[in-house]
């Protein structure tokens, strides 16, 4: 019987799969995280438990290998969560593993060039995280954001807002994926939260929950947003190129 490898979703849980793979001598059919499995009748669906000191194994190992340029590549692969795209990358990971030169860049290979491909999305949509996010502050003084990205690129907006905002607490939160982070002031925590207190469309946070102030500061941006335009050299094509429409439900200076 074929088997098909399942793991819980992340990318630790991910390595640990390629990891019992070396250490089994398997190469499943398919390697699936458990919100996308497709039945198939014909395969044993095999668990893998993530095991962080096995990941760690596999990533260091394969940092060791690739050049810098190319460090987080299976990362970034990883989050653009494609159909399939875990087994292009443990076919690419055992390229590495093997010693074959320049792995990382023969484009000739599909796998190869298709994961350098799907790379460049998933960081250019993890910069465009850092331009459209809009906090919300609420009475508890916390700063809210809830945004829906193309693909699972908040783990790359961590850092930038850790450091930006060192001095308060905040969560951005997926609202297609249902998780979010949170920082509160020391470390960031994965989150799911079970009452949604904000509008699951657009993530704006129910008004009585919101500080007094911030309905009036989110006027005043609109405001200026609108006093800055020049109506008669308003251009709406340049205007989506640069802010692209489907963020515009979430940026304070676009509501009406």
């Amino acid at each position: 019987m074929i088997q098909i490898f399942t793991y819980n979703n992340t990318f630790e849980g991910f390595l640990t799969v390629v990891f019992e793979c070396y250490k089994r001598g398997a190469y499943p059919v398919d390697i699936r995280s458990k919100n996308r499995l497709q039945r198939n009748i014909f395969g044993e669906y095999v668990y893998i438990e993530s095991d962080p000191s096995k990941a760690e194994r596999v990533w260091k190992g394969l940092r060791e290998r690739m050049p810098g340029k190319n460090h987080d590549l299976p990362f970034y692969a990883f989050l653009s969560e494609d159909d399939g795209i875990e087994m292009k990358i443990f076919r690419f990971i055992k390229r590495i593993f093997s010693g074959q030169f320049d792995a990382d860049t023969d484009f000739s290979d599909p796998d190869v060039s298709f994961l350098n491909q799907v790379a460049k999305k998933v960081k250019f949509e993890g910069m465009r995280m850092l331009q459209f996010v809009r906090f919300q502050r609420t009475k508890e003084d916390l700063y809210f954001c809830g945004i829906e990205p193309r693909y699972d690129v908040i783990p790359l907006a961590i850092n930038h807002y850790k450091r930006r905002f060192v001095n308060q607490k905040w969560i951005i939160y997926d609202l297609k994926r249902d998780y979010g982070i949170f920082y509160d002031l020391n470390e960031t925590q994965e989150i799911v939260l079970t009452q949604k207190r904000f509008n699951e469309l657009n993530g704006a946070v129910q008004d009585n929950l919101l500080e007094e102030g911030e309905a009036f500061y989110q006027q005043l941006w609109k405001t200026y947003f609108k006093n800055v335009n020049i109506a008669e050299r308003k251009n709406l094509r340049l205007q989506r190129q640069h802010l692209p429409q489907r963020f515009w439900k979430y940026l304070t200076e676009m509501q009406p």
